[in-house]
């Protein structure tokens, strides 16, 4: 029997979303934001009726519990370096498909889709959907990034994203019409439309108008090698790839169908993004969504964010400060015309301690792979403690697992080997032979070297070293040294895939509001930033050409778990698996989570509108701010 799910999108009432002019009639037609009256009046746009869809997403705001807008203003925000301009395609979150603010799936960009049995994806494009440049927007554009791209071994050495071929064979595409695609497996693929609505969604389209220009097989070789010239570059794919790259939004002349559109190429200390002339959303009242005029992101050490955000340079801020910048942050709210909401964070675990279990030294590899040794580090930390110390008691001591949140949760997940019992993490130490010590109290390894444990971290946290402040001493009294070793991001992760790094401190698992229709892939050995297995995790992130397979049997029942769900299309067998998985990754303790349910400090001007007082915030799968719609906030006096 196939299984077949239908969405549509932008649905008021009737099968098919009214056209603008009938949702709100003619006199909407000339609704428009004054930031774009000298385009109109150049003729560099069309009117608003003739630059929408014909069948635009209307987003109700009283449904949602928000109040409609007006159009106008800027927000300034801060970002720590060029490269976070990224943050803007995060937030604005125009995605084919993505989640509401229930994690179900809906479609956006697209005017709907069918799933048939997840082996079978059609989706269909809104007619007269216009790029930000007012080119079409048709099904020809994912013809283009299917033929000339994905199958181009140039531009696609590796053969296509993981998630277009989790069985090994790409899909079937079709273009059914101009505007309806389809693509086909012969097993299933429950994790397609996850990956379409993800944070870093998986591109399978892309503006071929604007892109051909920098192919070869439609550009000639002189004018290509003056673009290549031109862009620094010395071969043709590379040219194809930094001009087409829409996650890091660098190039101002790339057309977008995101809300906003960056109108700065780098290097630069301030990026201006504007408002798309030819965004797909409307509110109930016929006002083209954004109603944020421009976005100027401001560069800055990553430091002094919380500082200048709480100095009133910011006017939405989430990025660049934590919980410890709360107090000072509450305390502007004095000095300037800001407010401060907090957000509850989604993470497994706001700090967690990651043993590697590919270190390199052989005996701490050991003893790092033992389950006996794992739990014992976990019953050492009082995590009470921890919690009042360093979040004024307002997290939750929980193993690094899914939230309450999550329809998977489960208390016995969260409660694994969390309770402060250093009397049994002794017993566990003595029991692996670690029970002669030297007069310090440090107990020694098998070789004979003192227990020393030293735990890196980027240090991009003062909450990090903190927290490890805390673990020293726990640790202590149950014969363990604890070192801190601090070195930058790109250092950190190149030691830990080195397998010089014995332990260290990290955020925990990314989705802890997953449901079953989400992948478990952070359960299982499948990336190699996961600091707890990095060569396992390169080894399935590069289908085994590089890395090493892992070699202990809970790792790899962990794999063939995950595997075993992505070849199901039935949600009942993919909520068994899941928590097969959850119980499995907590008994082990293959992270060692500490504290979660943390909050989220949330700076935004005080005029700004439609902001959430509470929310949940992380980047997979909420995207940060984005499934709450920035471009449905707006400016009370704009």
């Amino acid at each position: 029997m196939v299984s077949r799910r239908t969405f549509l999108g932008g649905l008021v009432g009737s099968v098919l979303a009214p056209s603008i002019a009938g949702a709100n009639g003619d006199r909407d037609r000339d609704i428009e934001p004054e930031f774009l009256t000298d385009w109109l009046r150049a003729g560099r746009i069309p009117a608003m009726v003739d630059r929408l869809p014909t069948h635009p997403r209307i987003v109700n705001m009283k449904n949602m519990g928000r109040e409609p807008g007006v159009y106008g203003g800027t927000v300034r925000t801060i970002i720590g370096s060029a490269k976070d301009i990224r943050y803007m395609t995060v937030n604005g979150y125009s995605r084919l498909v993505g989640y509401d603010t229930r994690l179900q799936l809906q479609p956006d960009i697209v005017m709907g889709f069918t799933s048939e049995n997840d082996t079978v994806f059609t989706f269909h494009l809104r007619e007269g959907h216009r790029w930000s440049d007012g080119a079409p927007f048709t099904a020809d554009d994912f013809r283009y990034w299917w033929e000339d791209v994905i199958l181009d071994k140039a531009l696609t050495p590796g053969g296509g994203a993981l998630e277009l071929r989790p069985h090994g064979d790409l899909p079937r595409f079709e273009m059914l019409d101009p505007l309806t695609v389809r693509y086909s497996w012969d097993k299933p693929n429950p994790n397609f439309m996850p990956a379409l609505a993800g944070p870093l969604p998986l591109v399978i389209y892309g503006p071929g108008h604007y892109l051909k220009q920098f192919h070869k097989k439609y550009q000639d070789d002189f004018r290509l090698s003056a673009l290549m010239k031109e862009n620094r570059v010395k071969k043709w794919a590379d040219l194809h790839i930094k001009m087409s790259r829409a996650s890091r939004p660098e190039n101002p002349e790339l057309p977008t169908l995101d809300p906003w559109l960056n109108t700065t190429a780098p290097p630069a200390d301030q990026f201006v993004f504007v408002r798309n002339p030819f965004f797909h959303r409307i509110d109930e009242n016929g006002l083209q969504l954004p109603y944020v005029d421009r976005f100027v992101l401001n560069v800055s050490s990553s430091s002094i964010i919380a500082a200048k955000a709480g100095a009133g340079e910011s006017d939405l801020q989430s990025t660049g400060v934590d919980f410890n910048d709360y107090t000072f942050l509450k305390d502007a709210e004095k000095r300037f015309p800001v407010k401060v909401n907090l957000w509850k964070q989604i993470r497994g675990s706001r700090v967690a301690l990651l043993p590697n279990l590919n270190c390199a030294d052989e005996v701490w590899r050991d003893l790092f792979r033992d389950v006996r040794f794992r739990r014992g580090l976990s019953l050492a930390v009082d995590r009470h403690e921890i919690n009042m110390v360093a979040f004024y008691g307002l997290g939750k001591a929980s193993a690094d697992t899914v939230l309450p949140e999550s329809p998977l949760y489960k208390s016995e997940y969260a409660d694994a080997f969390i309770n402060h019992d250093p009397d049994e993490a002794n017993r566990l130490f003595d029991e692996l032979g670690l029970s002669k010590r030297d007069s310090d109290g440090i107990r020694f390894l098998p070789d004979g070297r003192r227990a020393e444990i030293t735990v890196e971290t980027a240090g991009e946290s003062t909450l990090d070293t903190d927290v490890l402040e805390l673990v020293r001493d726990h640790w202590r009294q149950v014969g363990l040294a604890l070192y801190v070793r601090t070195s930058q991001r790109d250092v950190f992760r190149n030691r830990a895939m080195g397998g010089t790094i014995m332990m260290s401190i990290w955020f925990g698992i990314d989705n802890g509001v997953a449901t079953a229709d989400m992948v478990p892939n952070q359960l299982a050995p499948t990336f190699d930033d996961q600091l707890q297995w990095p060569l396992w995790g390169m080894h399935y992130l590069s289908a085994g050409q590089e890395g090493a397979a892992p070699d202990l049997p809970e790792a790899k029942q962990l794999v063939d778990l995950l595997n075993q769900w992505g070849l199901t299309a039935r949600f009942e067998e993919r909520e068994a698996i899941w928590h097969q998985m959850l119980s499995l990754y907590t008994q082990q303790v293959f992270s060692i989570g500490l504290i979660n349910s943390t909050l989220q400090p949330i700076l935004h001007s005080a005029k700004l509108q439609n902001v959430p007082d509470r929310a949940l915030y992380g980047f997979d799968p909420t995207c940060f701010l984005g499934i709450y719609m920035p471009d449905t906030f707006w400016f009370k006096e704009a």
